[in-house]
C-alpha cells in the first residue's frame, strides 16, 4: 500500500478502520518495521516492533469477536495523533470488556512510528474518589 500521501489523521483513521473490521493484515501494515510502543503507567509493557502488534491484536480478536474501538475525540498537531478511545467487547465466557483511555500517535511517511498508551480497563467497582486517593496514599493498588 502506497503510503507516501497519507497525512498522520488519515493513517489514524486506517488504523481504526482496520481494528473495526478486525482486519488484522490492515491494522499490521500501518504501523512502522521500527515502531515502538510505550505504556507509561506499566513500563514493563512497551515493545518493539510490528511482530507484537500482530500477537496482541490476533490474540484480541480471538478473545473478544465482537470488539470495537470507538474514537471519542481526535486531535492532530504535526506528526502526532491524540485519540481518546474506547474499546468494548464481550469475552468468551459472555462477560463485558470495557477500556477507555488515551492513545498518542507518532505518524510518519503513512505509518505508525511510536504510541504511548494510556488505556485501562474501566473499574465498575463503585469506589469514590475519596476511596482512590486513600488507596493511593496508603500504598494499595489506584
Amino acid at each position: 500500500m502506497d503510503t507516501s500521501h497519507a497525512t498522520p489523521a488519515s493513517t489514524i483513521d486506517r488504523l481504526f478502520a482496520a481494528t473495526n473490521a478486525h482486519d488484522l493484515e490492515a491494522l499490521v501494515a500501518c504501523f512502522a518495521p521500527d515502531y515502538v510502543n510505550e505504556t507509561p503507567a506499566h513500563p514493563d509493557r512497551g515493545f518493539r516492533g510490528p511482530q507484537q502488534v500482530r500477537a496482541n491484536w490476533t490474540q484480541l480478536f480471538a478473545g473478544l469477536p465482537d470488539m470495537t474501538c470507538r474514537v471519542r475525540a481526535q486531535v492532530t498537531q504535526g506528526d502526532d495523533v491524540w485519540a481518546e478511545v474506547e474499546m468494548s467487547g464481550t469475552r468468551g465466557d459472555g462477560s463485558r470488556h470495557l477500556a477507555r483511555g488515551v492513545l498518542v500517535f507518532t505518524v510518519a511517511d503513512g505509518l505508525v512510528r511510536r504510541l504511548r498508551f494510556y488505556v485501562e480497563p474501566v473499574d465498575e467497582s463503585g469506589s469514590t474518589a475519596d476511596d482512590a486517593v486513600a488507596r493511593a496514599v496508603s500504598g494499595g493498588a489506584p
